[in-house]
């Protein structure tokens, strides 16, 4: 693969990046090119000048992610560094960050500002772009609860806003209606009021001490693998987990990955698992779930990219 093909930005363009790093699981095969923008200006400017037949992949920091093996065809952009990750406040209780921002780092910043109701992003793995593709949510609160706007640029390089006083966007449990190659570049949050930094400091270091001892986050893994069959609110709401528990799958492994002990609705890479181990994995679970409880579960983890290595 030759570069000249490629519109030349600011930023860096790589060649046949191995993705794996760049994933929680730390598994997958490379990008056919790997873009990391130097800003919003960089990015509207290449995709406007890249070749609108070349498929373009977001990845956020891959913690809800499942890279195939044979990598990703066209230009796969990251969004990292300081211009993605920074966190500010924009009025008494809203706060601006980049896609690229961790989820915990945003509810950090909130908290010593003193804003209280972004407390529950710190039990959210990943970044930003990333939680709002998906509605992601944890301890009874999704992101459309605090989401004011959000910016972010087109296919075609145009910059365009959604939200408050602009065009809406509609969210529900694990989704939202955003365009699929639409990139989110920046997002405007509400905080629910003001109290005590100390003490939200101290929630936020309770859900984290929280979220150690009942998730798998010190291993190869991502965030929840499959959807809850309910939306959150649902009489007799049904727990994945507990279904995948009440059909014998704790535990279970296939290759390198397996099942964790700890909870059962977290695949893990025990070492040596390939994306093929984990998507198999995976689809063992669903199916012996649905021969057990009648329930299909809906895979919460993205699974990209080439089957086999080209």
């Amino acid at each position: 693969m030759t570069l000249p093909s490629y519109p030349t930005p600011r930023g860096k363009l790589i060649p046949g990046a191995a993705l794996a790093p760049y994933t929680w699981f730390r598994v997958g095969g490379p990008a056919d090119v790997l873009f990391l923008p130097e800003d919003a200006g960089d990015l509207s400017a290449f995709v406007a000048a890249l070749d609108p037949s070349v498929p373009i992949t977001v990845l956020g920091v891959g913690s809800n992610l499942i890279v195939r093996d044979g990598g990703i065809p066209g230009v796969v952009i990251r969004l990292m560094g300081r211009a993605w990750g920074e966190v500010m406040k924009t009025g008494e209780l809203e706060l601006t960050a980049g896609a690229g921002a961790l989820d915990l780092a945003v509810a950090k910043a909130a908290g010593k500002h003193g804003m209280t109701g972004l407390e529950f992003l710190s039990g959210i793995p990943g970044s930003l772009g990333g939680a709002t593709r998906t509605n992601a949510g944890c301890y009874g609160r999704e992101l459309k609860d605090v989401l004011v706007r959000l910016e972010g640029i087109t296919r075609s390089g145009e910059r365009r806003i959604y939200g408050e006083g602009h065009t809406p966007v509609e969210f529900s449990y694990r989704h939202s209606d955003l365009p699929d190659d639409f990139i989110v570049t920046r997002l405007v949050l509400r905080a629910a009021g003001l109290a005590d930094p100390a003490s939200i400091a101290v929630e936020i270091e309770a859900l984290q001490t929280r979220r150690a001892e009942t998730q798998p986050i010190r291993e190869k893994t991502s965030g929840s693998t499959f959807a809850n069959p309910d939306p959150p609110g649902t009489p007799d709401q049904r727990s994945a987990w507990k279904l995948i528990d009440a059909a014998g799958c704790r535990g279970l492994k296939v290759g390198g990955a397996q099942v964790s002990p700890l909870h059962c609705n977290f695949l893990i890479n025990t070492g040596d698992a390939t994306a093929a181990d984990l998507e198999a994995l995976g689809e063992l679970v669903r199916a012996r779930v649905l021969d057990h409880s009648g329930v299909s579960l809906r895979w919460e983890v993205r699974r990209i990219g080439r089957l086999q290595p080209a």
